[in-house]
């Protein structure tokens, strides 16, 4: 019983990781229409996210 939270947490913080990634890549190519700009917004995830909703 002491796994399952643990369980849950990995497969929430990697579903997080690969949402953030897609979104970041979806944001940036839409904005750039670059596929080398989205590669490295992806990369950055979440923070090239949270920069964009602060900066526009």
């Amino acid at each position: 019983m002491g796994e399952h939270p643990q369980t849950v947490i990995q497969k929430t913080v990697k579903t997080g990781i690969t949402f953030g990634s897609a979104l970041a890549m979806v944001i940036s190519y839409t904005n750039w229409h670059s596929v080398g700009w989205a590669i490295v917004h992806g990369l950055l995830s979440w923070v090239y996210v949270i920069y964009f909703v602060l900066r526009y």
